[in-house]
């Protein structure tokens, strides 16, 4: 869909790399998928122009939400955006029964999984020198955060 951008995936597990790859093929604008550990303080990309995290968040610990918002203050230029993609509860907004639920299966998968609230992000991103620039409504109760340095 966006011809003109080039795209480095990443994924710590093989098997989702391997997964990536099988739905790219004869797409020269997307690289082989690389193994990033948010949560580590050394990624091996120097550089983007944007961090585009989908569903992430929520499927891992809080640290790996951490590392997402320190790689985001040290890889792309000043200005350029993080996007993290998922569901994320709103004190504001009532959760959705579904979202619930999910937060449910999560936490039971793993008690350091979870739906992160927007505040929580945000307090952590500007603790980080990351500004709140928006949030941008997705299908099936997801959200876009829209954060940058």
């Amino acid at each position: 869909r966006f011809p003109t951008l080039h795209w480095q995936p990443s994924n710590p597990d093989p098997a989702a790399r391997e997964s990536i790859m099988a739905w790219c093929p004869g797409l020269g604008n997307v690289a082989s998928p690389v193994a990033i550990d948010a949560a580590a303080p050394g990624w091996p990309i120097v550089r983007a122009d944007a961090l585009l995290c989908i569903n992430m968040v929520h499927i891992s610990p809080w640290s790996a939400t951490l590392g997402l918002l320190d790689g985001a203050v040290r890889i792309p230029a000043p200005g350029a955006p993080l996007l993290p993609y998922g569901p994320s509860p709103r004190a504001e907004v009532p959760p959705a029964p579904s979202n619930e639920a999910f937060d449910a299966s999560l936490k039971a998968r793993d008690p350091q999984w979870g739906l992160r609230e927007v505040a929580d992000m945000t307090e952590a991103a500007e603790a980080r020198g990351l500004a709140f620039e928006r949030l941008v409504e997705m299908p099936a109760n997801n959200l876009i955060l829209v954060y940058r340095r």
